[in-house]
């Protein structure tokens, strides 16, 4: 119970894993809209997207919501994932929105903080970056971390 009220982590690796993967299942889910031209179509008539390159950034953010979801997803070149999501999402809620985080533009703002949450923890050790990367791992005073 005193580990439950501490301020030290509780199954860190496995729930940032889990937040992780949800985080990129739900970005899969918006990204997979490229595919639908009903659905592309509908987001081409917004006023924000009438001009010269509003076709451009439609397909483009939908094509980065769907790559960083699935970087994402198997923890693999996860800050990469991290500032295509920020980069998204700041467009969705402060361009297109009204920059309205406590309301209206909440959802994409969620999005940018749990973006920026792996870009400072990283992936975690159940990740292909762990895997691939693991001798790399060191914390700020520059010891290794990693586990063999």
């Amino acid at each position: 119970m005193n580990k439950f009220f501490s301020s030290g982590p509780l199954w860190q690796t496995m729930g940032l894993t889990l937040i992780r993967c949800i985080l990129g299942i739900f970005l899969i889910y918006h990204g997979w809209e490229i595919f639908s031209e009903s659905k592309m179509n509908e987001y081409l008539r917004w006023d924000s997207f009438k001009n010269g390159a509003g076709k451009f950034l439609a397909y483009s953010g939908k094509a980065s919501e769907l790559v960083a979801g699935i970087l994402f997803l198997f923890g693999f070149l996860t800050r990469l994932a991290s500032l295509l999501t920020l980069g998204v999402m700041f467009y969705i809620t402060f361009i297109l929105g009204k920059g309205l985080i406590w309301y209206e533009d909440q959802y994409p703002f969620l999005f940018m903080l749990l973006a920026l949450v792996f870009f400072f923890t990283g992936a975690g050790r159940i990740s292909l970056d762990h895997l691939l990367f693991k001798k790399n791992l060191t914390n700020y005073a520059g010891y290794y971390t990693g586990k063999p």
